[in-house]
């Protein structure tokens, strides 16, 4: 079997995704941190690049093999494919088969517990949905929809997310003019608070008109979003939070 995520097609892992959903049901929504199955599958539809609804129609696609509530697609056979799928994986036990939903988005337990805090290691479970709602689903999101917004579409789109530039998208023109800066931002809810990095709002004030902080609402229910252009001087109020941090290391002579 097949398990090393970064070789899985992605075909192939919207239909583990369903599967998963199907088998585990809400108890799998819940080891994931969602709190229904619109927000499931918005925010790894989006984290995977594709169509939410690809993943509710592969979900609908084991319903009827599993034993839960939902009748799904009854009415006609499952499609081989799926089947295979469902032959290769289905027995992996819930706690394998969550880690390896959480590792198609590039999730690393280890690597990511040193950046939680006290309350989301506490809450370790809905910690995975936080991330992809404030990183991969919204950036993925903004790519998709950037072609078709006015102020974005006539621009050439360089993903800098793992550059640490204070921004998520340089968008180049195709005449001459300086680029737009774009950060990306996600929250579950229709409303909510966003922050920005020391970095981020370095770039916000230096960059004024030619940065913008792109927000991706609701993805609990249907994602949306608003766009607010050199965001330090609108109408959006920020307040300065500092935290202390204990960093701990351990050394040895040599």
């Amino acid at each position: 079997m097949l398990l090393d995520p970064q070789k899985i097609p992605t075909r192939e892992k919207l239909i583990l995704t369903g599967l998963y959903l199907a088998k585990y049901d809400s108890a799998g929504l819940r080891k994931l941190g969602f709190g229904g199955f619109v927000e499931a599958f918005n925010v790894i539809g989006y984290a995977l690049g594709q169509k939410p609804a690809s993943i509710k129609n592969y979900r609908d696609e084991f319903d009827p093999l599993m034993p839960n509530k939902r009748r799904g697609w009854h009415k006609r056979p499952t499609r081989d494919y799926c089947l295979k799928i469902l032959t290769e994986y289905k027995n992996l036990d819930m706690e394998t088969f969550a880690g390896l939903i959480r590792a198609f988005a590039g999730y690393d337990e280890s690597a990511w517990s040193e950046v939680q805090t006290k309350a989301e290691k506490r809450d370790g479970e809905s910690f995975f949905a936080k991330r992809l709602i404030t990183g991969l689903a919204a950036e993925h999101y903004f790519e998709s929809t950037q072609p078709t917004l006015a102020q974005f579409k006539d621009f050439a789109v360089e993903n800098t997310t793992r550059l640490g530039c204070g921004y998520d998208f340089r968008l180049h023109p195709q005449a001459g003019s300086d680029f737009l800066a774009v950060e990306v931002k996600g929250i579950k809810e229709k409303s909510g608070s966003v922050s920005l990095t020391p970095k981020e709002h370095d770039m916000a004030s230096a960059l004024a008109n030619r940065f913008f902080l792109f927000v991706v609402k609701n993805f609990r229910e249907k994602p949306f979003h608003e766009v607010y252009q050199n965001p330090l001087s609108g109408g959006l109020k920020f307040r300065k939070k500092e935290v202390l941090t204990l960093h701990v290391s351990w050394l040895t002579a040599l």
